[in-house]
């Protein structure tokens, strides 16, 4: 029998640990900056588009489209091998920021981009999940 590996979670900092512990719950959220009003990924202590630290917390829609993707048929490393070949995409949120996640639930050929989709939260642990996406409901799965 296959020895079954567990995937690997990020470990939350003092600037992450409020995003971890909202998708562990189930909801993306995003920081952004009272001075400039931008919305940012990933989780940090300073605005990049102005510098200030006056910033606050966001829930997200979840909803985005695929910016760009690549199918890893290959997995670099032994815990990804059963997955491939999978969809490693950039999805540009509707608030705006980018972000990387993986493209689940189609087949790997059928991801495009312009793609609409969604998030889900995938559990790596009892305290940590990872956002990932899906096709948005109506499009082919």
């Amino acid at each position: 029998m296959a020895e079954t590996l567990s995937l690997p979670a990020p470990t939350p900092t003092g600037d992450s640990k409020e995003y971890w512990s909202a998708a562990n719950d189930g909801r993306l959220i995003l920081r952004a900056c009272r001075t400039c009003g931008k919305p940012m990924f990933y989780p940090r202590g300073h605005c990049p588009a102005c510098g200030s630290g006056d910033l606050e917390w966001r829930e997200a829609s979840g909803e985005g489209v695929v910016h760009a993707c690549t199918i890893v048929h290959r997995a670099p490393d032994q815990a990804f091998r059963a997955r491939a070949p999978y969809v490693i995409a950039l999805v540009d949120l509707k608030e705006g920021p980018r972000m990387m996640a993986n493209i689940t639930d189609c087949p790997p050929e059928e991801v495009r981009i312009g793609m609409p989709v969604t998030v889900w939260f995938e559990a790596r642990s009892e305290t940590i999940a990872i956002p990932q996406f899906r096709p948005a409901q109506g499009e082919k799965k």
